[in-house]
Parts: C-alpha cells; sequence; structure tokens
C-alpha cells in the first residue's frame, strides 16, 4: 500500500485480508474492513482515521477481528458491547447514579424535598460510597453507610436508607444491576435511627423566647423571613425564597403555587395585618425586585437562605428548643391549647396532604374564612408574648 503517493482517484487502498482505506467527501482517510460475519452476511467495520490510525495499528486492529471471527464472534457487535459495558460501568459508578436518580425525581419533588434528599446523597452516601459500584454493591456497604449517617446525623438516617435503596433499585431497572440484587438493611440499621420531633416551642414560656428572640435579631432581612415563618407557620424553605409576585398585600393572600408546595397543590395562606405590615416595610429595603428577601453576604443564592434562618435561631439561643420548621408545631400545639382554634382549620393552614382529595388548582377549602381569622387571632396572640 502507497499512501504517501496516492492521488483521490486511486481511493480506496486496498492491503489485504479485507483491510482498506478510503477517501472521504470531506478529503479525510479512513480505515475500513471488509469481512464476512458468522451469519455469512457480509459487513463493514471502521477502523479509525489516518493518521490518528497509523497502518501498523490498522493492521493489528484487522487480524484482532479476523481472530474473533475464527471464533465465530462478529467484530462490530463485539465492539458494541465493549462500548456499552464501558458505559454501563461508567454509570454505574456511584456518584453518577446517584446524580442521575437525583434528575429524575427532580421533576416529580417539591423544590425543598428535593434539596434534602440532595443534601443527604452529596453530604453523606457518596463521599461514603465514591468509589462503589452500584451493580456490586453489598448490604455489608450499604449498611455501613447508613450507619456512618446515623453516627453523625440520627435524624437523616432513615431519609438517606429510604434514598440509598432508591437509587439501587433505579440501577435495577436502568439495567446497571442485576435484577432482585436487592439491598437487606440490618434491623439495627433502621431501629438505631433518632425519630424525635423537630425541636418546637410548645409552652407559654417557650413561645416568649422564640418571639423575643426573634424581635431582637439585628438583621432586618433574615428578622422579616423569621417573623413570616412565625406568622404563617409555612415552611422555611417555602418562606426564603417567597417571590413578590405570590405576595397580594391588598387583599392579604399570599397564593403558592403548586411546584413550590409539597403536596403538589396550590395553597392560599391568609396574611396577618402584621405580616402585611412588615412586608410593606421590606420593599424599600429589596427594592421589590425579584424576591422578597434578598440573598445575604456570601450567599449563593439569589434569595435568602434557608439555612441563614436556622442559623439565626441558633445564634439566638434557641438550639435544641425551636428549629426554624418549628413554626408549624408550634401553631399545631400552641394555637389549639392556647387559642381553642379548630384543628381542622390549622391542619388546612399547615397544607398537609389529605388522603383521596382531588387536586385542585387552589386548595380553597371551606375553611378559607375560618384561616383567616385564626391567623390573625395567631398574629395578635404572639405580638402580646413580647
Amino acid at each position: 500500500m502507497h499512501i504517501r503517493n496516492a492521488k483521490p482517484g486511486d481511493y480506496p487502498l486496498y492491503d489485504g485480508q479485507g483491510l482498506y482505506l478510503v477517501r472521504t467527501a470531506a478529503g479525510s482517510l479512513r480505515w475500513r474492513l471488509k469481512y464476512t460475519r458468522p451469519d455469512g452476511r457480509e459487513n463493514r467495520m471502521a477502523l479509525g482515521a489516518l493518521p490518528e490510525v497509523s497502518l501498523a495499528a490498522a493492521r493489528k486492529a484487522r487480524d484482532a477481528a479476523r481472530e474473533l471471527l475464527r471464533q465465530g464472534i462478529d467484530p462490530v457487535a463485539h465492539a458494541r458491547e465493549r462500548k456499552l459495558e464501558a458505559r454501563r460501568i461508567s454509570e454505574a459508578n456511584f456518584p453518577a447514579a446517584a446524580a442521575a436518580w437525583l434528575a429524575k425525581k427532580r421533576s416529580n419533588w417539591a423544590p425543598e424535598t428535593y434539596r434534602k434528599a440532595k443534601y443527604i446523597v452529596e453530604a453523606y452516601l457518596t463521599p461514603a460510597l465514591r468509589k462503589t459500584s452500584v451493580a456490586t454493591l453489598g448490604s455489608r456497604e450499604a449498611n455501613a453507610a447508613i450507619d456512618a449517617v446515623i453516627a453523625k446525623a440520627p435524624a437523616l438516617g432513615r431519609k438517606a436508607r429510604q434514598h440509598l435503596a432508591g437509587i439501587v433499585e433505579d440501577a435495577i431497572h436502568d439495567g446497571l444491576r442485576n435484577d432482585g440484587q436487592r439491598i437487606l438493611f440490618r434491623p439495627q440499621a433502621r431501629t438505631r435511627e433518632a425519630k424525635g420531633h423537630i425541636p418546637a416551642a410548645t409552652s407559654l414560656k417557650e413561645v416568649r423566647a422564640v418571639v423575643q428572640a426573634i424581635r431582637t435579631y439585628p438583621n432586618p432581612v433574615v428578622r422579616a423571613a423569621l417573623e413570616l415563618s412565625m406568622y404563617t407557620a409555612m415552611r422555611p424553605g417555602v418562606v426564603a425564597s417567597v417571590p413578590w409576585e405570590e405576595l397580594d398585600l391588598e387583599s392579604g393572600e399570599w397564593l403558592v403555587p403548586a411546584e413550590r408546595m409539597k403536596t403538589r397543590h396550590a395553597h392560599i395562606v391568609p396574611l396577618p395585618r402584621q405580616a402585611v405590615a412588615l412586608l410593606r416595610a421590606l420593599e424599600p429595603l429589596s427594592g421589590r425586585q425579584t424576591f422578597v428577601f434578598p440573598a445575604q453576604a456570601r450567599q449563593k443564592t439569589p434569595h435568602l437562605n434557608r439555612d441563614t434562618l436556622s442559623a439565626a435561631l441558633r445564634a439566638q439561643g434557641l438550639r435544641g428548643t425551636h428549629a426554624t420548621h418549628g413554626f408549624r408545631g408550634m401553631l399545631r400545639t400552641v394555637a389549639r391549647e392556647r387559642l381553642g382554634i379548630d384543628p381542622d382549620v390549622l391542619e388546612a393552614q399547615l397544607a398537609h396532604a389529605k388522603k383521596g382529595e382531588v387536586a385542585q388548582a387552589y386548595d380553597r377549602t371551606r375553611f378559607d374564612e375560618e384561616r383567616r381569622d385564626a391567623m390573625q387571632r395567631w398574629a395578635d396572640f404572639l405580638d402580646a408574648q413580647e
């Protein structure tokens, strides 16, 4: 084969035993192998381009393909299987498999549910299993990873086990792991989990401490976000990321769209007079940009981070006694005991999922007016605790 002196009209150039060099319309030179499949049909195999693949390398690839044919193996099918296997190995790497699982779940989860799952996977599971393949992950390794989560953050143990089981199940469905090869979690991995309630102020003394701690917090934006959480009992992630467009201060309503709710149902939140006043006071501070609570220094999110609210409560001495999510428990317990508000009204305010309920554009139950009255009474009660 005389490649160096070949002219365009000389192609294809044949080297023997099916190997030849073709010139494409774009002018590149590519190696091809003509061969007969084990079933008797003729086929072509691409071996690469010149000069990346030299004549010697092309001959070596040809000989390897002919050896496979002698064994009754189609070299093209063999190459395809090797690529698929390499892809499976790459996708079965735990970090990749976990990321793929999260990506699939994102569209079906509320933003806060996804954020929590992503945190558990990236902060705990992936570091522990980063060198592991979901194709070969065994029960011993899985239980060790869950035990490590429980040792550092007991409250996250149950969710970590649930997420790990989901990642493995997804790997089975995607063909990255053999059917039926599920993880057997040890009983102690279940029983050792801390199932305690989220810290919440439920006594009158504790409620007063929370109100006073919030009212004395120095940062006006964070303080206002904590007050809105306290007045409405909405989930902290929803409060921290509320955009101005969801608020109707004239009617005193906050319309939270379905995609921002854990229940995936849009929710109407009645705003007491105190909440409307603090939101109006925020307008000059935020310039009424997209978000009500703009990001503070060194925050990566375009709005206030919910973790900033947690940090503020801890800074005010409430660690272990009241958390940002605890405003919900505080309303459910104290408003029932101290104000005698009907539990169904409180459940409607908290937007807890109702089994068997038909989805609606907005969850306008018969408690609209009752909730408006209840939340105004709740705000007045809180103000009296200063």
